[in-house]
């Protein structure tokens, strides 16, 4: 298997769930800050022009987060990144949506690209100021509905923990915001695991 993924992006959860899947696998930079995803090469990987992109090793392409999440905790049941009973399992999916689908590309992707929402370069910091107001609001429904302290469910460590890391990492990184107590245990408890220091390390490396 080959990941495909960017410094600081998503797709640093992806890299933890393949280092907690313990299998060998390479991963292969694309930086989405000097436009490296939007390239011919790698739009014949990826024409969503995104990441994490997952090269199969039967050749065929995933894409999107909570999906190649999904596929590899399935395809890997002795990891037991996801729950095995029907309504853990939807839960978890529930998750990855509202983390990958709401809190990143509303909250952050204002934050982080705001010329991709305002109207001008003097409406940015409009934009800006409503990404964080909206990340905040987002961060408490996800610390009211943390369940299984310090993993979002009951069942226990999942990838929707894995999701849950980028979202807190950029929260209290790169916008300077204060986690609340729950999430705040959440990023610690992750920061403890081998695989999440693994990958950071190996993307701090190529970085």
């Amino acid at each position: 298997m080959k990941l495909f993924y960017s410094p600081g992006a998503c797709s640093i959860g992806i890299h933890v769930i393949l280092e907690e899947i313990g299998k060998p696998f390479e991963t292969q930079l694309v930086s989405t800050r000097d436009g490296s995803n939007k390239k011919p090469e790698y739009l014949a990987i990826n024409p969503k022009a995104k990441v994490p992109a997952l090269l199969r090793d039967d050749g065929t392409v995933l894409t999107e987060f909570p999906v190649i999440a999904w596929w590899l905790a399935k395809a890997n049941p002795m990891s037991n990144l996801i729950a095995v009973e029907f309504e853990a399992e939807a839960r978890t999916l529930e998750w990855m949506d509202y983390l990958c689908g709401t809190v990143h590309p509303q909250g952050f992707t204002r934050q982080f690209r705001p010329a991709n929402f305002a109207k001008d370069a003097e409406d940015e910091a409009r934009v800006v100021a409503q990404g964080k107001a909206l990340t905040e609001g987002y961060l408490q429904v996800v610390e009211r509905g943390l369940a299984g302290d310090p993993w979002l469910l009951p069942s226990g460590y999942s990838v929707a923990d894995c999701a849950l890391f980028f979202i807190t990492n950029w929260a209290s990184g790169r916008s300077g915001m204060t986690l609340p107590p729950k999430l705040a245990r959440h990023q610690a408890a992750m920061m403890a695991r081998p695989a999440v220091q693994r990958a950071l390390a190996r993307e701090a490396k190529a970085a």
